[in-house]
C-alpha cells in the first residue's frame, strides 16, 4: 500500500517479462525486497548483486512518519481564476459551513455533524440499521431492522463494540453478540421540497412517512448510514467521504467531478454574454465533498431541492442569523453582532467580495426549462423571488461558491502542533516512553503505518495518491489485485454490508478507479504493467483510510462506528479483525493476528493519544467556531414517542456555545470514551 505489496507474476506475463519489470522497478525504487527475494526463489536466480547495488530496506515505511508542519496545505492550481479575496472566502466558508440556516428545516448545519473535534459527539438516536447491505450481484437489499437499541436509543458503553467476542484477542472464538448497525447522524425529518420564502431561511415542503425513521406513522430524524468523519484535516484527502466519491477534482455542481459529463457552470463574458462552461479545479475534493450535504434528504434538504435554490434562499440572508458569534472568533471575529445573534454582512455581500464578477456579476435572467437546462432569455432585471425556475448568475452558481468558501475554510483547520509533531520538530521529550514504545509498535509489529502513513496517518492522502493512484498487492487469498491507493478492506464488516469504493456512481460508473481503469475508461502512468481487462480488483468493502490524528476526541471508530474506545480498535486488529474469513477474496494482507500484549496494546493506545492537538481538544483557533444547536433526539421513548399540538414528534435540542480564539471548557467525548 505502498505498504510493501507482495507483487507476483500476473497471469498471462511470463515469469522473463515480471523479472524485467521487476528489475526495472527497483532502479525506480518502487519495488520492496519482498519481492525480490519471491522472484529469485521463483526463477532460481541470486538476486544478491542487485540487492548491493541498489539499498533497498527489508523494512521501511512507504511514508515515514514526519511532522505535519513539514507538508504543504493541497490547493487547487487554478484557484485564482475564481476566488479573488481569499480572507473574504475564509469568513464566507466560515459562516457557510457553521450556519444552521442552510438546512431545510432552518436546523442543520455542515457543522451538525463536524462540531467536536471535526466529528460527532451525540449519542442519542444516532443508529442507522444496515441500509447500504446489498445481494451478490450488487442491487440493494437494505437490511431496515434495528438489533442494538432501536429508535430514539440512548447508546450506552456496554454497546460496544458492535461486535462481542468471548476472547477479544480470538476472531473465531465464541459470537456473544453481533450487530450490522451503524453509529450515524441524526439528519431531517422526511420532507418533499415545495418551495423557499424570501428572506425566510424554513423551507417548505410535504411530509412523507419514512418506512424506517417512524414511530406509529409519526416520523423521527432519519440518521446517516455511515459514521461522520472529521473534517480536521480531511484537506489532504486525496479523495472524501468514506466510499470516495468526492473527487479531488470540482466541477463546481457535485461531488462527482469529471465523472459528470454534464455538469457546468455559467460565466458571465465580454458584453454581458452568459455561457455554460466546464470547469475542473484539482487538489478540491473538500469541495467536491462540500456540495453533497446540503442537497441530500438526509443529512441536510428536503428531497428534490436543487442548490440554485439554496442560493437563492441564502443570498439575501445575514450569515449565522440565529447564532452568536464570539467577538474574538479568529476569522468572524470583526464581523460580529455580539451580544446578538448573525455577523455585520449578508452572503450576497460576501460572494461579491470573495469571487471573481465574471461568476456572479450579470443583470441577465437565467431560466430553467422543462429539461433542467438554462436558457438565456435576453431578460435583465431581478429574478423573480417565488419562481423555482428563474435564477440570477449568482444564484445560479451558488454551489461554485459554497464548495471552493467551505473548503478555503476547511482548509485552516489543520492540527499541526500534537506532542508528534513536537517530537519530530526535535524535542525528544514531547512523547513518554510509552509512546515512543508504542510509535515503534506502529511502525512495526503493528502494521498500523501500512496504511496510517506519513504526517498526515493516512495512505489516502494527496501527497502520497498523486504518486500513484492504483496499486497491486498480494490479497488475504494470496492472489494479486489491483486496489485503489488508500482504500482498504480490513474485515470491520461482511464486504456486503457496505461496498464502500466498490459501490457505483449516479451514473452507473464504478467508484473504484480500479475498476474504471479495468473498463479502459481510467489509466494511472505510474502502475506497470497497466490494469488487464481480467485483472483482479480489490474494491469491494473497502473504505477510506482515516487520518489518525485527533483520535483520541472523536469516537465512535470505523465507516460503522462499531467500536467505542481505541483500545476495543486495537484489539480488533490485534486478531485479524473481525471477518477476516468472509472477505478473505477483498480482504487487505496485514490483517493478520498480531500477538500483542497488554504492555504493547497500551502502548498503541498512549501514542494515539499522542496525535491530539490540545487546541482541537480546547477549541482554540482555527478551531474556534460560533454558537451551534443540534438537534439530540426526541422526547419519549423509541416507542412512545412525544408529540406537539400538530403530531409531530418533538425533537430535544442542545446547545454547543460559541468561542473565541483562546478556545473554552472541552467537549465531553462521546460516551466519555478515551481510551
Amino acid at each position: 500500500m505502498n505498504k510493501y505489496p507482495k507483487r507476483r507474476p500476473l497471469r498471462g506475463t511470463s515469469i522473463f517479462d515480471w523479472l524485467k519489470i521487476a528489475v526495472s522497478n527497483l532502479l525506480k525504487k518502487r519495488l520492496k525486497i519482498v519481492v525480490l527475494f519471491a522472484i529469485a526463489a521463483i526463477v532460481g536466480q541470486s538476486m544478491s548483486s542487485a540487492l548491493q547495488a541498489q539499498e533497498v530496506p527489508s523494512v521501511a515505511p512507504s511514508q515515514p512518519l514526519t511532522s505535519l508542519k513539514t507538508v504543504s496545505i493541497p490547493e487547487p492550481s487554478n484557484l485564482g481564476e475564481f476566488i479573488s479575496d481569499k480572507t473574504a472566502a475564509l469568513v464566507l466558508g466560515k459562516s457557510l459551513f457553521w450556519d444552521m440556516q442552510t438546512g431545510s428545516d432552518n436546523i442543520q448545519s455542515c457543522a451538525s455533524c463536524h462540531f467536536h473535534a471535526g466529528a460527532d459527539n451525540r449519542s442519542k438516536h444516532q443508529l442507522s440499521p444496515g441500509l447500504l447491505r446489498v445481494n451478490a450481484d450488487g442491487s440493494p437489499n437494505p437490511d431496515t431492522n434495528f438489533e442494538i437499541g432501536g429508535l430514539n436509543y440512548q447508546l450506552k458503553p456496554g454497546d460496544y463494540p458492535f461486535h462481542k467476542l468471548a476472547d477479544i484477542n480470538n476472531r473465531k472464538s465464541e459470537v456473544i453478540s453481533d450487530s450490522n448497525d451503524v453509529t450515524g447522524s441524526q439528519g431531517l425529518f422526511g420532507f418533499i421540497f415545495s418551495n423557499i420564502f424570501l428572506r425566510k431561511a424554513q423551507e417548505a415542503g410535504v411530509p412523507v412517512v419514512d418506512p424506517v425513521f417512524n414511530v406509529d406513522n409519526t416520523n423521527l430524524l432519519r440518521v446517516t448510514a455511515r459514521n461522520s468523519p472529521s473534517a480536521i484535516n480531511a484537506v489532504f484527502n486525496f479523495r472524501n467521504f468514506w466510499d470516495g466519491r468526492a473527487q479531488n477534482d470540482f466541477n463546481g455542481v457535485n461531488p462527482f467531478g469529471a465523472r459528470d459529463v454534464n455538469a457546468k457552470v455559467i460565466k458571465a463574458e465580454a458584453f454581458g454574454d452568459l455561457k455554460e462552461v466546464q470547469i475542473s479545479l484539482n487538489n478540491a475534493s473538500l469541495a467536491s465533498q462540500a456540495v453533497g450535504p446540503p442537497v441530500s434528504e438526509v443529512e441536510m434538504s428536503f428531497k428534490g431541492k436543487p442548490f440554485s435554490l439554496l442560493g437563492k434562499k441564502m443570498l439575501p440572508l445575514i450569515p449565522l442569523n440565529k447564532q452568536k458569534v464570539h467577538p474574538d472568533d479568529s476569522i468572524l471575529g470583526t464581523y460580529s453582532k455580539s451580544p446578538m445573534p448573525g455577523v455585520r454582512s449578508k452572503y450576497k455581500t460576501l460572494v461579491q467580495a470573495a469571487f471573481r464578477p465574471q461568476w456572479w456579476n450579470s443583470d441577465r435572467i437565467i431560466t430553467i426549462d422543462t429539461n433542467g437546462k438554462p436558457t438565456f432569455t435576453g431578460l435583465v432585471g431581478a429574478s423573480d423571488p417565488n419562481s423555482a425556475t428563474q435564477f440570477s448568475l449568482m444564484e445560479y452558481n451558488f454551489p461554485l461558491f459554497f464548495g471552493l468558501a467551505v473548503q478555503m475554510y476547511e482548509s485552516t483547520l489543520v492540527s499541526n502542533d500534537a506532542p508528534i509533531d513536537k517530537y519530530f520538530d526535535g524535542n525528544s521529550n514531547a512523547l513518554t516512553s510509552q509512546q515512543k514504545l508504542g510509535k515503534e509498535l506502529f511502525e512495526g509489529k503493528a502494521k498500523c503505518i501500512s496504511c496510517h502513513g506519513g504526517a498526515e496517518f493516512t495512505n489516502a492522502s494527496v501527497k502520497n495518491v498523486k504518486k500513484e493512484r492504483l496499486e497491486r498487492m498480494v490479497m488475504g487469498n494470496n492472489e494479486v489485485a489491483v486496489y485503489d491507493n488508500g482504500f482498504y478492506n480490513i474485515g470491520v464488516r461482511p464486504t456486503r454490508e457496505d461496498l464502500g469504493v466498490g459501490g457505483k456512481d449516479p451514473f452507473g460508473n464504478p467508484l473504484s478507479e480500479s475498476r474504471l481503469a479495468q473498463q479502459g475508461k481510467f489509466n494511472d502512468p505510474h502502475l506497470e504493467p497497466p490494469v488487464s481487462p481480467n485483472e483482479r480488483v480489490a474494491a469491494d468493502g473497502a473504505f477510506k483510510t482515516p487520518g489518525l490524528r485527533n483520535v483520541e476526541l472523536t469516537a465512535p471508530y470505523f465507516h460503522n462506528g462499531g467500536q467505542l474506545t481505541l483500545r476495543q480498535v486495537v484489539d480488533f486488529y490485534n486478531r485479524g479483525g473481525d471477518f477476516h474469513e468472509q472477505n478473505i477474496d477483498d480482504l487487505d494482507p496485514d490483517i493478520e493476528n498480531l500477538g500483542l500484549s497488554n504492555e504493547e496494546k497500551d502502548a498503541l493506545v498512549a501514542f494515539m493519544k499522542g496525535l491530539t492537538d490540545e487546541r482541537v481538544r480546547y477549541q482554540k483557533a482555527p478551531f474556534d467556531h460560533p454558537q451551534l444547536f443540534v438537534t439530540n433526539g426526541h422526547s419519549g421513548t423509541g416507542t412512545a414517542i412525544i408529540k406537539d399540538s400538530a403530531g409531530k414528534a418533538i425533537t430535544e435540542m442542545r446547545e454547543i456555545p460559541a468561542v473565541g480564539r483562546n478556545g473554552g471548557t472541552p467537549l465531553t467525548n462521546f460516551l466519555a470514551s478515551n481510551s
